[in-house]
């Protein structure tokens, strides 16, 4: 699948139907950019400008494909798979996860809590009301091709955000996040900028570790809350900054969601998330790039393995023959 990447030239003649005063409301940006309906929003003079008609035709026929060939079988699978883990409230622990809300919220809908966390920035929270003139299309278009990774294959390639992520407009993971919490059916309520110092608590003055906080309500209409943060998870990191771990360590015994991880946790640099994970988590739903499978407790009899190794995805070959040196441990 690939996402067009014509971009339009277009001067939005309608911005001013927007008050310059208010920002319109999370959930009205969040359609926005995922290209869904926007009747009776803040941003409904939008939907007349041709570049975001192909902006939500290219996402209605991406999310009808995605659902079709992966979230309509997790949404089947879960339930009988991941029995009380799937149904439960508890809060979820997603480590090396880059802006991927959209395979948490699929494998545990019911969460409380999201804690996710990766090395690439918030960015700005989006405001398309207040974009300058002009770059909408861009900035769409970006966005497409951001996403295109993770709905071709289901993750994304960190050396690609790193680059689609950087854009002066629409850049960070904060677009992404929307764009996954409206395309599964959530409302957004409140979103803001968060800080934790080095204990883990939250703080609105001097932090070591940045991230954001989404309020929203799930598809069945539960409070759930989002946090994102920016956060490099390698030993000496941690051992200088240790504020996530310890925020992580307050939320109590997670459930854990570990997918295309690098195999960073096969390694030697990256055993202090690995030891966290095995100690504060519930249950652990990961692929084989996350902990190597001798380092799991298996606690009972019939204990299934639901992936299928077929060699090494390509697009970590490259990594694991710069970082393992042969010191993969399965």
């Amino acid at each position: 699948m690939k996402f067009s990447t014509l971009l339009f030239s277009l001067t939005l003649c309608f911005l001013g139907r927007v008050s310059a005063q208010d920002a319109a409301r999370p959930n009205d940006n969040a359609l926005l950019l995922a290209g869904m309906p926007l009747r009776d929003t803040s941003l409904e003079a939008f939907s007349r400008d041709p570049s975001w008609v192909d902006h939500a035709a290219e996402f209605d026929r991406a999310w009808t494909e995605l659902n079709t060939r992966q979230l309509s079988k997790i949404r089947a699978w879960g339930p009988e798979f991941l029995g009380n883990a799937y149904t439960s409230n508890g809060p979820l622990l997603y480590f090396f996860s880059g802006p991927d809300i959209l395979y948490a919220q699929a494998f545990f809908p019911n969460a409380s809590t999201y804690v996710l966390a990766g090395l690439e920035p918030t960015g700005a929270i989006p405001d398309v009301a207040h974009m300058p003139r002009g770059a909408l299309p861009a900035g769409l278009a970006n966005l497409r091709k951001s996403l295109n990774s993770v709905l071709s294959f289901s993750f994304f390639i960190t050396k690609d955000m790193k680059v689609d992520l950087k854009q002066n407009q629409l850049g960070g993971t904060l677009p992404v996040l929307y764009v996954f919490l409206a395309r599964a059916g959530c409302r957004l309520e409140t979103v803001e900028f968060v800080g934790l110092d080095k204990e883990g608590a939250l703080t609105q003055g001097k932090a070591s570790t940045r991230g954001v906080k989404i309020a929203f309500f799930g598809p069945g209409g539960s409070e759930q809350t989002l946090y994102y943060f920016e956060t490099n998870l390698a030993n000496e990191a941690i051992k200088a900054n240790p504020g996530f771990i310890k925020f992580c360590e307050q939320l109590g015994t997670a459930h854990s969601l570990v997918k295309a991880a690098s195999y960073l946790m096969h390694l030697g640099d990256f055993t202090t998330a690995r030891d966290f994970l095995l100690a504060h988590s519930a249950a652990i739903l990961q692929d084989d790039s996350g902990i190597p499978l001798k380092k799991l407790q298996i606690v009972r009899v019939g204990s299934a393995f639901f992936w299928q190794l077929s060699g090494t995805d390509f697009a970590f070959q490259e990594i694991l023959s710069a970082r393992s040196g042969g010191r993969l441990h399965v």
